[in-house]
């Protein structure tokens, strides 16, 4: 099929990293792929790393993809792990800029109230709310790959793409009402 956008969506991690590309046409979202990156079997960060520039690059080499959205990192308690993941994320970065590809962050709270309406939701409960939303038969063993498809979602559910492709602004009420008669009740 053929998208007017495609975005590709990363849930870093040095032990599992989360790859989910979605399609939009007509502003509405498909699945085009979701997979998860195993890097647990690997014997030091170095090696992670590069593996995770690779498989970005590929990714992106494959799916075309117009925006690359990843999670942002967190604070955490572990400092050491918190220093891991922010390598993680960073050279999933630079694989997409060294592409061309502009990149958006979104902090975990942002992506889980974007897809559940609630940031503190579980990663069940963004699992269950994209199988809706996207039409996903079975759910993926690993919720990381869906984790992925939640950063894809909430950046078109945000900014509707960066070209700002579908966003409108009103200056009251009566603007909106005039221009969705049928959203509004009476």
């Amino acid at each position: 099929m053929d998208y007017d956008r495609i975005i590709l969506g990363i849930d870093p991690g040095t032990n599992n990293m989360g790859v989910g590309v979605v399609g939009i046409k007509k502003q509405k979202a498909e699945v085009i792929a979701m997979d998860i990156l195993k890097l647990d079997k690997l014997a030091n960060q170095p090696l992670k790393l590069k593996k995770i520039f690779e498989t970005v690059l590929r990714n992106i080499d494959h799916f075309k993809p117009d925006e690359l959205a990843i999670e942002s990192a967190f604070f955490g308690k572990n400092v050491q792990s918190m220093l891991k993941l922010g390598r993680a994320q960073g050279v999933a970065i630079a694989a997409a800029l060294y592409r061309d590809i502009p990149v958006f962050e979104y902090s975990p709270r942002k992506i889980k109230q974007s897809i559940t309406g609630k940031g503190s939701a579980s990663k069940e409960q963004v699992a269950a709310m994209l199988q809706n939303i996207l039409a996903i038969g079975e759910l993926p063993k690993y919720l990381d790959t869906t984790d992925a498809l939640a950063v894809a979602m909430c950046h078109f559910f945000q900014n509707k793409g960066a070209s700002g492709e579908g966003q409108t602004s009103y200056t009251g009420w009566k603007a909106f009402m005039a221009d969705n008669p049928g959203r509004v009740s009476k």
